[in-house]
């Protein structure tokens, strides 16, 4: 039997509603590692946002930030920067209509301003604190994820007039603002290949927008009963929500582990 590989997102999927890593979530995926199954973390975070979840884990492999910075055990293997002039003319942008931003790089981040609401809201909710005030922080470095904050509709001036890149919202005052094409999916490819292994003995769970090409392209994907109607559109399991054993159910439904 060919050796199989797992992708889990982490919020929503890995941790529940409280951002809390269930017990039985940790111990299958223990077991997974045991049964011989390649586990790794496919998410929209940073990698200095979760070096307790990887530990507590065991896992050394991780598509971070969408899909732009991906390391395969320990090793840096794929980088897709922003492009630094397209960032800075959507910084300009932003910063006109009073919209401020976050930049990302593999180490930290830093935000446009010393404070803000929506930021601390945003980043609030997965229990961040809002970064430090550095508005050059993106110049000269490599930026391989942006957050922009703003509301509803508000994001589509941005759409029409940055088109470098793709914004995916995650909060109703924040979006993620991603290398046009970049995904998930591409990242998990790297990794795949890096691995040595197949994308049709390849799984990934999750939960989000920005899960959805990765769920569609894998050869296997999985949706969280807590997912968006996007992403549950394009699975090939629906599985239980998060708060209800949804990831546990769906490895023993799939076969990767047998009671």
């Amino acid at each position: 039997m060919s050796k199989k590989i797992a992708f889990f997102d982490i919020d929503g999927t890995l941790l529940d509603h409280d951002k809390r890593l269930p017990e039985a979530t940790l111990k299958t995926v223990k077991d997974l590692q045991d049964a011989g199954v390649y586990c790794a973390i496919a998410t929209g975070r940073a990698p200095f946002m979760y070096p307790e979840l990887r530990e507590k884990l065991g896992i050394d492999s991780f598509v971070s930030f969408n899909g732009q910075y991906v390391v395969f055990e320990g090793e840096e293997i794929y980088r897709n920067p922003l492009s630094e002039p397209e960032l800075e003319a959507l910084y300009s942008n932003a910063e006109a209509n009073n919209h401020p931003m976050v930049f990302m790089d593999h180490e930290e981040m830093k935000a446009s301003t010393p404070e803000h609401s929506h930021i601390e809201k945003s980043l609030g909710s997965l229990y961040l604190d809002h970064p430090p005030e550095d508005t050059a922080f993106f110049k000269g470095r490599n930026i391989y994820q942006s957050l922009i904050f703003c509301e509803g509709d508000e994001i589509e001036e941005y759409r029409r007039n940055h088109k470098a890149f793709d914004y995916i919202r995650w909060h109703e005052f924040s979006c993620d603002v991603l290398p046009r094409g970049g995904s998930k999916a591409e990242g998990i490819k790297k990794l795949i290949e890096a691995a040595g292994l197949n994308n049709e003995d390849a799984y990934a769970f999750g939960d989000g927008l920005n899960d959805i090409e990765m769920i569609r392209e894998i050869g296997t994907g999985v949706a969280m009963g807590n997912a968006v109607k996007e992403t549950k559109s394009v699975s090939d399991l629906i599985t239980d929500d998060v708060s209800e054993g949804g990831l546990v159910n769906a490895i023993y439904k799939l076969g990767l582990l047998t009671n």
